[in-house]
């Protein structure tokens, strides 16, 4: 990696090479939250977020997440949100009635009503601005599970036993220059 220094010292005046950490934030979540389904299939805020404000126009921001969530039976569906743009990491348009997610999971009944597990999710954002802005991870159950319940951090069933595992979970980004 090669660094130049321009005119006078400091950082304001270091131009990174291509590819080079400029810099990262974090953060963590870790209280409990119950979703439950909606009739529209509308996305709502997880409760997980970060913001960044860009050095540069061209840098790349590297969004990755991982979320510790429990759910009953349905089909759920997360995505990287982007400010109030819901749409930068989708999948394309399919059939009518599919969702478009960055991932989704689908639980069938088990006798297993403890489990928690990890969602992982990343993508390379081109957000084009140096003004602060914030990812976050919204979700949603899909409309035809009426009783579906999503749980973040907390599995679907609680009663204080050492198999019920309480989780955190995390937003990373990470800004590369272009």
């Amino acid at each position: 990696m090669t660094t130049t220094i321009t005119g006078a010292t400091g950082i304001d005046n270091i131009q990174a090479a291509t590819g080079a950490v400029l810099q990262v934030v974090s953060s963590t979540l870790k209280s409990a939250a119950a979703i439950t389904s909606n009739s529209t299939n509308t996305f709502v805020s997880l409760g997980l977020s970060a913001a960044i404000t860009p050095i540069s126009t061209s840098s790349k921001i590297l969004v990755e997440v991982n979320m510790t969530v429990g759910f009953s039976a349905g089909t759920f569906h997360f995505r990287i949100a982007r400010g109030s743009d819901q749409t930068i990491c989708i999948g394309d348009t399919g059939l009518s009635n599919q969702l478009r997610s960055t991932t989704s999971l689908r639980e069938e009944s088990t006798p297993y009503t403890h489990y928690t597990g990890q969602v992982p999710m990343s993508f390379l954002d081109s957000p084009s601005t140096t003004s602060a802005t914030t990812y976050s991870v919204v979700g949603t159950i899909g409309a035809s599970y009426a009783n579906a319940v999503m749980y973040i951090n907390r599995p679907n069933t609680q009663d204080n036993g050492d198999y019920d595992a309480r989780g955190t979970s995390t937003i990373t980004l990470t800004e590369i220059a272009g």
